[in-house]
């Protein structure tokens, strides 16, 4: 960050409108409402200053990757009149003895990426009387080097996680292979008629689909994302939105 944050607040606010006019025109590429598509600033790699200063110029919800940096934002902010208001998410995995550190302190879970710590939320979330919004993470791609659910693992378990108490599924999320454009629009194309091979048989509308990072939010836009993902593209003065 800057030493002087004046001139990193006007930054981040300038690179905000820029972020939200590409999402609005790559929406209307797509045939759909601007406003079907929620931003999240995710803020793991800079400290709670930059989180504030994000927040002065605009952006409201903002996801971490991991539990214990979660726990100092909302400490190091708690009290901060310009973080009235903000959500922050957990976008990261979430490993089964960081759950207690997460539940009740977030929106919204991304990263349920098995049955098993579907489970194991659940199980918190009802000692606590509390539930949980989740999204079913969901390995599209195939990648070895990503967690979360097949495709067919999530079609052969997703009626059994929607039993548990103590979380509501809201949507699907996925990560894109890196670098590749056609591999990130099938990607996200095969999220998308999941979500609706899924809202067919639940009769879950499944509303959130959250894919689409700063290299490729535009073509996650265009095949359906509703929430996208933003890290470099918002905080890094060196990330070519270009």
């Amino acid at each position: 960050m800057s030493n002087d944050p004046r001139s990193y607040e006007t930054f981040l606010r300038e690179r905000r409108e820029a972020i939200l006019a590409r999402i609005a025109d790559a929406a209307r590429r797509a045939g759909r409402e601007p406003g079907e598509v929620e931003a999240i600033a995710v803020s793991k790699t800079v400290d709670a200053d930059a989180a504030l200063l994000a927040m002065r110029a605009g952006w409201r919800l903002f996801g971490e990757n991991r539990p214990q940096e979660l726990g100092r934002k909302l400490e190091a902010l708690q009290g901060s009149p310009e973080a009235a208001g903000v959500s922050f998410d957990m976008i990261g995995n979430l490993q089964k003895n960081k759950i207690n550190q997460v539940i009740g302190r977030v929106r919204l879970i991304h990263s349920i990426s098995s049955g098993h710590l579907a489970e194991a939320v659940s199980t918190r979330c009802e000692a606590r009387g509390i539930v949980a919004d989740v999204l079913l993470e969901t390995n599209v791609s195939g990648e070895r080097s990503k967690s979360g659910f097949s495709p067919d693992e999530l079609r052969a378990s997703v009626e059994g996680i929607l039993e548990l108490p103590g979380i509501s599924v809201r949507g699907l999320m996925t990560m894109a292979p890196a670098g590749d454009a056609d591999a990130a629009r099938r990607t996200f194309s095969g999220l998308r008629d999941l979500a609706e091979e899924l809202r067919l048989r639940t009769g879950l509308p499944l509303r959130t689909l959250s894919c689409g990072m700063s290299d490729d939010f535009e073509i996650a836009v265009e095949e359906g994302s509703t929430l996208v993902r933003l890290g470099r593209c918002v905080f890094d003065r060196g990330y070519d939105l270009a």
